[in-house]
């Protein structure tokens, strides 16, 4: 059968390395499957399948230093997931039961019970029905003796994604859906199983993660970039079984073909770049994120081996699970050689028996294409750290945007104008970074009134405020901290912020401290209830260290990565926060209902929709004026090589894709949920109300952008003028010409208007 195209010359550094028990974890293997009917009876494998796979040694690549008892459990499993994804594909897929399909996974987590054992018996479980509720059953009981509870929840928190997420899969299949770039690697980590793969990286190793550390995003990214890597590797490999076989559709080779309408060469050898990045990703986290975070959760030595023999782990998994995709008869390896070399390995795996011999010499062999794998690859490394600052890109070529629904702006909005002069004046933010006429041009309220246009006064000038502030922080933050490559009091900063917005906030220092105070003392005012405040508080700390993130990539002159980028973006545009005003006086939805993918999938999508109206219409101000990193339409002209204008082009169809997954999330997806949860009527029109309002925000958000003066080049260019000749603020006060700190005295919300407030009629973007 011919290619469908030429494997690429993959990115890998480490050397893979064979465990010696490979032998014994080869026949335990069989005779495991063979009890539980995985081989013959099932109609899925036979075994001359199942020793083509050869799942022992993928397992000994990846897990090298294992004895023979630990190699055998984790074979075990990889033999489960393996005949999971096939007895999926025949029952399931193939036929489009999508009903079945349902029934069958609700099953499953009632065989992974969390917090030990329940009697000598083992854990308490149904009867299994089939082999995966048996192979299941014996697996969980196997496994969690001796760990934590923390890590059994995070365990089987994994298998329920990469089980239940099957039927995202199904569902395109079933649709003939293809998603887009940055859907599909989301999901691809649930489906894909790598994150469940890198749990077993702990429990083969004998460590674990400290629960305290587990959700902080130097553990998320390395988990991300190891699942990615792992994911888009088996893309490559697997394209012609999945695309041309098996009619698969969640391929990223696919996904690039369909959104850039590029041949399938081209896809095949983008996916292995956006693989080489991502690789690049979990090395720079590993080697620059995880000491500062040790040292900010007082680590201890023990646990920082621990964690280092988790990432050793996972550099483990990505050398031997590479050298298996290399011999196993699942994929599409003969003859490969990234030298151009025919392989006598491609040819081996085409058998599905390599010898004692030729397994060494295999380990030889990837040793020698380190060198030519680090060679071929330093050019996208390097570039990622040299972009030239302040270059000049002219004013923006904004695309045709569509609003998502009508306009409407809130009555109060000349009022919300008003007090954001009044506010911003007492607070003390028009220092130099602002001054009042670029508070005018701005126009924060109307952002606030386009995307609460039913809000009530009060609640219309404290989402102004809290836009405003924010806006003038995002400003404050990089030319603060960014000339001075100050991350130290950057993080101090950071701290003191988030400090601001507790139950025990110290004396504020600051300007933005005093209104950050003051924003979140009238927002615990309102009501709220205890959830939705917690929610407004991680919004804020999430955007803040968004920010950190950002400085830290601005002192390395490092353009991230774009995966990286669009995760991170969301919480340095503020969405979260943003949104929150948007759903201020709706009934709240049920925390399942929350979790749930088609719920992530359309609040994800409005997400990336809005920022990236923002780093259209910012992309002048961002690059040209402030010397910034951080904007989509950067990010794909660095990795894709590619000019401004196909930038601009690559960054909108991406927006239509996102607005097309949410317009499938919120008349497709959502309603099926509704039906599989048997959700009341309230609840429903909940639903509703919850995607109308990120419509509404949507629109608020494009519209502020069209008629805002914040982002032409007449006012980068005069506020570069104002800055010149005014003293940059220190983070701690607005530095005068005395060398004093001085701060204002107190906002009050009744206090008469100043002589000069602006009024309705003064605002040069006044409608």
């Amino acid at each position: 059968m011919p290619k469908p195209f030429r494997l690429p010359d993959f990115y890998m550094p480490y050397p893979a390395r064979l465990n010696a028990h490979l032998d014994y974890a080869r026949v335990h293997s069989k005779a495991w499957a063979r009890s539980f009917t995985m081989i013959e009876g099932s109609e899925v494998w036979d075994e001359n399948d199942f020793d083509r796979h050869d799942y022992a040694l993928l397992c000994a690549y990846t897990h090298p230093d294992c004895d023979a008892t630990e190699l055998a459990l984790i074979t075990d499993w990889y033999v489960w997931v393996f005949f999971f994804d096939d007895h999926f594909l025949e029952v399931y897929k193939r036929p489009r039961d999508m009903a079945g399909a349902r029934a069958y996974l609700d099953r499953l987590p009632a065989f992974m019970p969390v917090g030990g054992l329940a009697g000598p018996a083992g854990p308490a479980m149904p009867a299994p029905t089939n082999a995966v509720e048996a192979g299941l059953a014996d697996l969980w009981a196997r496994t969690i003796p001796g760990k934590s509870e923390g890590w059994q929840r995070r365990f089987a928190e994994s298998n329920r994604h990469l089980l239940e997420e099957s039927l995202w899969e199904l569902a395109n299949i079933s649709e003939n859906r293809v998603a887009d770039p940055v859907d599909y690697i989301e999901m691809r980590r649930k489906v894909g199983g790598a994150p469940w793969s890198a749990h077993l990286v702990e429990h083969a190793n004998g460590v674990e993660i400290p629960d305290r550390i587990a959700a902080s995003r130097p553990l998320r990214v390395l988990k991300d970039t190891f699942s990615d890597a792992v994911h888009l590797r088996n893309d490559l490999f697997s394209y012609q079984r999945e695309v041309e076989q098996e009619g698969e559709n969640a391929n990223c080779v696919l996904v690039l073909e369909r959104f850039l309408g590029c041949d399938t060469q081209t896809a095949a050898d983008l996916t292995n770049r956006l693989l080489t990045s991502r690789l690049h990703q979990f090395e720079q986290t590993a080697l620059t994120e995880l000491a500062p975070l040790f040292a900010e959760y007082a680590v201890g030595p023990i646990e920082a081996v621990q964690v280092g023999l988790y990432v050793k782990g996972l550099q483990d998994w990505q050398s031997g699970g590479h050298e298996w995709h290399l011999r196993s008869s699942r994929y599409m390896n003969d003859h490969y050689s990234p030298t151009g070399t025919s392989s006598a390995l491609g040819e081996a795996s085409v058998l599905g028996e390599v010898s004692a011999l030729g397994e060494a010499s295999a380990l030889g062999t990837s040793a020698a294409r380190i060198l030519t794998s680090l060679t071929r690859t330093a050019p996208l490394r390097i570039k990622r750290l040299t972009h030239h600052p302040f270059e000049q890109v002219g004013p923006t070529s904004i695309p045709p945007l569509t609003p998502p629904s009508e306009l409407r702006l809130n009555p109060h909005l000349p009022a919300a104008r008003r007090h954001s002069l009044e506010w911003a004046r007492h607070i003390g933010i028009l220092d130099g970074i602002w001054d009042e006429k670029h508070l005018l041009g701005a126009d924060i309220a109307l952002c606030a009134a386009g995307i609460g246009p039913d809000s009530s006064r009060e609640d219309l000038e404290l989402a102004a405020d809290w836009l405003m502030l924010g806006t003038y922080a995002d400003d404050f933050f990089p030319l603060v901290f960014g000339p001075a490559r100050d991350r130290t009091g950057a993080r101090v900063f950071v701290e003191r912020l988030s400090a601001m917005i507790s139950d025990t906030p110290p004396p504020p220092m600051s300007a933005l401290e005093r209104g950050m105070l003051d924003l979140w003392q009238r927002t615990a005012a309102t009501g709220l209830p205890a959830q939705r405040l917690e929610d407004l508080r991680e919004a804020n700390r999430a955007m803040l260290d968004g920010w950190l993130w950002e400085l830290d990539n601005a002192i390395a002159n490092r353009v991230p990565d774009p995966v990286d980028y669009i995760e991170m973006r969301r919480h340095t545009f503020g969405s979260d926060l943003t949104m929150f005003f948007a759903h201020v006086g709706h009934a709240p939805l049920p925390p399942e209902v929350l979790r749930s993918r088609p719920l992530q999938a359309l609040e994800h999508s409005a997400s990336d929709w809005g920022f990236l109206v923002n780093d259209l219409y910012s992309y002048q101000k961002e690059i040209q004026f402030e010397g910034e990193l951080h904007n989509a339409v950067l990010s794909a002209r660095d990795f894709f090589g590619c000019d401004q204008n196909e930038a601009l082009h690559i960054i909108s169809s991406l927006m239509d894709a996102r607005m097309d997954l949410f317009d499938h999330a919120a008349d497709v997806e959502i309603p099926a949920l509704a039906d599989t949860l048997r959700l009341s009527p309230d609840i429903r029109e909940a639903l509703d109300q919850h995607a109308q309002a990120l419509r509404t925000w949507m629109t608020g958000v494009l519209h502020w952008h069209q008629m805002t003066a914040r982002y032409v080049e007449g006012e980068q260019r005069r506020r570069r003028a104002v800055r010149l000749n005014h003293p940059t603020p220190t983070a701690w006060g607005v530095r005068h010409s005395s060398g004093n700190l001085a701060f204002p005295q107190p906002f009050s919300a009744s206090a008469p208007p100043a002589p000069n407030a602006l009024s309705a009629n003064r605002s040069p973007i006044n409608r």
